[in-house]
Formats: C-alpha cells, structure tokens, sequence
C-alpha cells in the first residue's frame, strides 16, 4: 500500500463522521449504531439515504447539499477513495453526513429493518457475465428490502445500456413501481436538481458521446422476486476500469 493511502487511512481515523470496523470486530460486537443512526449519530429525524459505491463521495456530498433535511451516507469498500468527500464534508461542517466504509453484501449489519428510506446506485460496474456481483440483481434486491423502509426507493444511474436495460425488466418484472426513468437524463427535459451533479468519471462519459441513464423504483416487499429471462445485449464499449479512472483522475 502506498505511502499517500496510508497517511489518508491515518487521517480518517479521526474523522467523527468516517466509520471502519474490521471484519473480525463486527463478527464479535456487532455495529452500535445500527437502528440508532438518527438518535445517536445524526441526532434527528431525516430519512437516511445511502449512496453504494460511492467511490470519492461525490454524490454522497453533492446530494447533502441539495437536501439538508436528509441524512446522507456514502458506503464503499475503498477508503483511499472517500477520503475526499470525507475531507470535503468535514471542511464544510455538514452535519447530514457520514461515510462507512465496508462491503456492500454486509449491508445488512449496519442498518435494521425499515432505518434506510433511499438507496443511490451511480454508476456501478454492470456486471454482465456475473448476475450474483450486479448490484439491482434480485440478490442485492433481498439484501436492500431488509433495511428499506416499506416505500423505500432505489435510484440507478448509469452509462451502461446493459445496466439500465436489465434494471428496467427486473422492476417490471417484479411489478416495483417506476417513478421516473430516462435512457437519455441530460436530454430528458427534467428539471430535477440531481442534474446539477456530475462526478469526474460522469463527464468522461458524456465527453465519449454516451447517454447518461437513470431510473428510480420502489423496492417494496416481494415474496418471490424473479430474474429476468430476456437476454440483453452486451454494452458495445468498453468501460473504464477502476485503475483507469483513476489515472485519468489524477492526470496520469
């Protein structure tokens, strides 16, 4: 590991909204403030949205900007990678926000049942030939519905047509109400205020010409939730790997 992730490791250790607990620790105590999020951490009594995967934490700070009557969470396995929406939100003092980080599967450790009332997905690797690892997979959706609140929404954003196209016919399959969706949002005619965020890997995006879509459901409860059987086309690009966007982040 790299002298600069280490000193960001270091740093964040004292950071009172950054949240990382060993494995073993969570196996032995489990998570204090699970169920206890608003009355013990953010001390009110806000919907907690979550952002899964949320990489530098783009989201997780422009959406607590946008909406500070919300308590806003950025969950990732990297913690190089949060440590700069965790830098940012600490600078601003923004009180609806946290950062954990650990692996999405174990989700369900942190939070109990009916505590998460939005779930954001930004751009997650579509996962084509491995169903159990994509993240709208009727995996993830059990996984979600245990700490969802009863109307408790999902939102996906995407450049991947794979992603959006799989997603789209799992949530009809399943009947999940549709609130919104769009295979083109910048050109939708939408005046919803999450266009005004674009992380750094969304704009390479649209510079290489490709449509940003989104869609946003309710996850409600199902007793027999179904894959689709439909097969989809592959997406004809190839994305930017992790390592990649990081070099063109930095420059590189």
């Amino acid at each position: 590991m790299g002298k600069n992730k280490l000193a960001k490791f270091d740093e964040m250790a004292g950071y009172p909204h950054v949240f990382q607990y060993p494995f073993s620790e969570l196996e032995a105590k489990g998570f204090d403030l699970k169920g206890l999020w608003n009355k013990c951490f953010f001390k009110n009594n806000h919907p907690i949205v979550l952002e899964l995967g949320c990489g530098k934490g783009e989201y997780t700070v422009g959406l607590a900007r946008l909406f500070p009557d919300k308590n806003f969470i950025g969950v990732d396995i990297k913690g190089a990678r949060m440590w700069s929406g965790a830098k940012e939100s600490l600078e601003a003092d923004m009180q609806n926000v946290a950062f954990l980080r650990t692996h999405i599967e174990l989700i369900n450790r942190f939070f109990a049942p009916g505590e998460v009332a939005e779930i954001w997905l930004t751009f997650p690797d579509p996962q084509m030939k491995k169903l159990n690892k994509r993240l709208t997979s009727i995996r993830f959706m059990k996984l979600y519905r245990e700490i969802l609140s009863e109307n408790g929404i999902i939102h996906l954003k995407t450049d991947s047509h794979f992603m959006y196209t799989y997603t789209t016919k799992m949530a009809e399959i399943n009947h999940y109400p549709i609130l919104f969706q769009t295979g083109d949002l910048y050109h939708s005619g939408t005046t919803d205020p999450i266009l005004g965020i674009k992380t750094y890997y969304e704009q390479q995006w649209i510079d290489r010409g490709l449509n940003i879509k989104y869609i946003r459901f309710i996850c409600e409860e199902r007793e027999t939730p179904v894959e689709p059987e439909e097969e989809i086309a592959y997406d004809a690009y190839r994305s930017f790997n992790r390592s990649k966007r990081s070099a063109l982040a930095s420059g590189k």
